[in-house]
């Protein structure tokens, strides 16, 4: 998910329609894909970069990406150099802010994960205690 240069929404009044909030975060949390999914945020206005870091960081559902890993990401080029408005802000002179977020695992899905795909006769199917307390129950 890209939000490339949003409406900074200067005053303290419109700060609420801003596109990166807690309950926005948690929107997109819920169309990304868990472990996958990213979040790429870019703009040239300081202030704006602190709020879209802030409420970020700030969520259960994200974690920032290191620097390496954002060197590694061919996307945070192109959300740089490639988009209309980077290259519109690059010939004026002004300074670039981004960040990228990574999309966590859903503590279930890391619980259901642990075990190894191939040791279970379900072939990594997801089993409910109910199911299996059923089944040790008709032995």
């Amino acid at each position: 998910m890209f939000f490339c240069f949003p409406d900074p929404h200067f005053k303290r009044k419109n700060h609420p329609r801003r596109i990166i909030s807690q309950r926005l975060l948690s929107e997109y949390a819920y169309f990304l894909k868990p472990g996958v999914g990213r979040l790429y945020c870019i703009t040239d206005v300081e202030d704006l970069h602190r709020w879209h870091m802030e409420k970020c960081r700030s969520h259960p559902l994200f974690r920032e990406l290191s620097k390496q890993e954002m060197e590694d990401d061919p996307c945070v080029n192109a959300m740089i150099r490639e988009t209309e408005e980077g290259k519109k802000v690059e010939r004026s002179g002004a300074n670039k802010y981004y960040g990228v977020f990574q999309r966590l695992e859903d503590k279930e899905q890391q619980r259901n994960n642990e075990g190894n795909f191939f040791d279970s006769s379900n072939f990594g199917v997801v089993v409910s205690c109910i199911e299996e307390e059923e089944k040790k129950g008709a032995e």
